[in-house]
């Protein structure tokens, strides 16, 4: 045992040590948070290109019918054609052609032209401006009164409440959820095969540089592939524990940066804050007080997932997960001498990891559905699509039963990695396929 504690110590100190490992996993939360909130602030940016739109109205009733924009303007033609404007439309001055045929009402549809691809801000526009416009003219023909239509118009916003065994009721978020349940899925796919893949290198430089004959002759090949199974997954743990310490970190010092250092001021000091400056004091309390809202907003959404489960299931699937995967790799990386020869065998290997992502899909829309509940009790698959079905709440039956047909199969792969790997870790220069892994199955100690 203690020889395996050595093997664990040094891979352990060598991989945490490396830049590598530092920086990523430093700008890890950091590149994630900005993959999730950067495209949804860019969206909502306002095109600022500035665009003229002749329109040519077959209806002569629509012209102050779509609203002007700052950056985007709508200029009515007369006695013009599309192929007139067209002829000379590089020398126009205008970004597209609006074209509203006479019969509208019945086609419902509009043509849009221009010499290059429009952006859906404009279609968007145009689209409902033009919707809100002739739904009007049908209610006028059909003699209902607008004003009625306009107090009968509703917005539906759907408010989450789930309540728990004790009957207390939290409000949650299908959009949070689905969420956590994609992070948490995409990150056990990512560990798995990251640090599976690192097991299998280490193991096929050792075996290639010789090193391995040297390390051999003081410990026996099983202590050393579990060693380096283990060492390697103390450093996924590491890195993931940094991760989400790092990430309530941001979430807290941000809350504390524009919500709790505002309020914490005294109100006759935010009072002489505005009299002395004005408007501008007027826009930061404004400012704290939605991002308060925001905050609460958020805590009061994330307050109905039960993290401590996530977080022990993460852990927990991790570690058997990668146990079996990293098992396998190390057999992979002790039976081959080159990355040419394991492209026969990580085929095997990495199919049931893509497969569990492409179930995960399909387990955050239908957490309960049947494809779901099977894969995430296949040991192969588990780890990705259970993750994704914990935020939802899974039947505890159902969860220890995963768990323990997890436990079964990593035992399991990591007897048959070991019969593998000892076998196949001094053989050198021979080309190695699944008869020859099969006899070495067989082989008795």
């Amino acid at each position: 045992m203690n020889k395996i504690n050595l093997i664990i110590q040094r891979e352990y100190s060598t991989r945490v040590k490396k830049k590598s490992f530092i920086v990523m996993t430093l700008l890890t939360p950091i590149l994630l948070a900005a993959m999730i909130f950067i495209p949804g602030y860019l969206a909502t940016k306002e095109d600022n290109q500035a665009k003229i739109i002749a329109v040519i109205d077959k209806t002569n009733i629509t012209e102050g019918a779509i609203p002007q924009t700052e950056y985007m303007k709508f200029e009515y033609v007369s006695g013009k054609e599309v192929e007139s404007i067209k002829s000379n439309f590089d020398n126009s001055g205008y970004y597209a052609i609006l074209y509203i045929p006479e019969n509208i009402l019945v086609s419902s549809k509009v043509q849009l032209y221009s010499n290059q691809q429009t952006t859906i801000g404009v279609n968007e526009h145009i689209v409902k401006a033009l919707d809100g416009f002739f739904t009007n003219i049908k209610l006028k023909k059909e003699n209902v009164p607008l004003d009625i239509m306009q107090r009968i118009a509703t917005n539906i916003n759907v408010d989450t409440i789930q309540w728990t065994s004790t009957g207390e009721e939290k409000s949650g978020s299908a959009e949070i959820v689905l969420l956590i349940g994609y992070i948490s899925g995409f990150m056990m796919y990512m560990f798995i095969f990251m640090f599976g893949a690192q097991v299998m290198r280490g193991v096929m430089e050792e075996k290639t540089n010789r090193i391995v004959e040297v390390i051999i002759s003081s410990i026996k090949p099983f202590q050393l592939m579990m060693g380096k199974v283990v060492g390697i997954a103390l450093v996924g743990l590491t890195q993931f524990v940094i991760w989400i310490a790092l990430t309530f970190g941001i979430f807290y010092g941000a809350k504390f940066m524009l919500v709790d250092k505002p309020s914490s001021t005294a109100n006759t000091t935010i009072s002489m804050n505005i009299m002395e400056k004005g408007n501008t004091g007027m826009v930061n309390a404004a400012n704290a007080g939605k991002y308060e809202e925001m905050f609460k907003e958020i805590s009061g959404k994330f307050s109905a997932v039960n993290f401590p489960l996530i977080l022990g299931c993460f852990l927990f699937f991790f570690l058997g997960g990668y146990l079996l995967y990293a098992s396998l790799f190390a057999a992979v990386g002790s039976a081959v001498d080159n990355d040419t020869d394991t492209q026969q065998f990580m085929l095997p290997i990495t199919i049931p990891i893509i497969l569990g992502m492409f179930v995960m899909i399909n387990a955050m829309q239908s957490p309960n559905s049947s494809i779901a509940v099977i894969f995430s009790l296949i040991p192969l698959t588990s780890p990705i699509v259970m993750m994704a079905r914990v935020p939802y709440g899974v039947p505890p039956l159902e969860l220890g039963l995963s768990a323990f047909l997890l436990i079964i199969s990593f035992i399991g792969t990591i007897w048959m990695a070991g019969k593998i790997y000892r076998t196949g870790i001094l053989m050198y220069g021979k080309k190695v396929n699944y008869a020859e892994l099969w006899k070495w199955l067989k082989y008795k100690n």
